[in-house]
């Protein structure tokens, strides 16, 4: 049940170490799936105690000069949610560059 979408995208020489690493932080408690510089991952409805229309996918993928990024929810503010937490993690990874900057269309 996909209810609202985002795209977007952040700029990086390091896109496929970012990726990797942050669906090996999230499958410990997340269904994830990566492969091929293509990261899955799929946050259930009742996650933490949410309690949202359905569940939200996030879809991560390397490219050379960057991070594509997208966002799919069941709810405006479940996706306003997960994309600040997709940055967040991912800015724990990029801590050494001076702050990602994201583009979301």
């Amino acid at each position: 049940m996909t209810a609202v979408s985002a795209t977007g995208f952040a700029a990086t020489d390091k896109a496929g170490r970012y990726v990797q690493q942050l669906c090996r932080h999230w499958e410990h408690h997340l269904k994830v799936e990566h492969a091929d510089g293509v990261g899955r991952i799929v946050f259930p409805k009742d996650a933490r105690g949410a309690d949202w229309p359905g569940d939200a996918r996030v879809t991560l993928e390397a490219k050379d000069d960057g991070i594509a990024i997208r966002v799919d929810a069941s709810a405006p503010r479940q996706l306003d949610g997960l994309r600040g937490a997709v940055e967040r993690h991912i800015d724990r990874f990029a801590f050494r560059e001076d702050g990602l900057k994201y583009d979301w269309g």
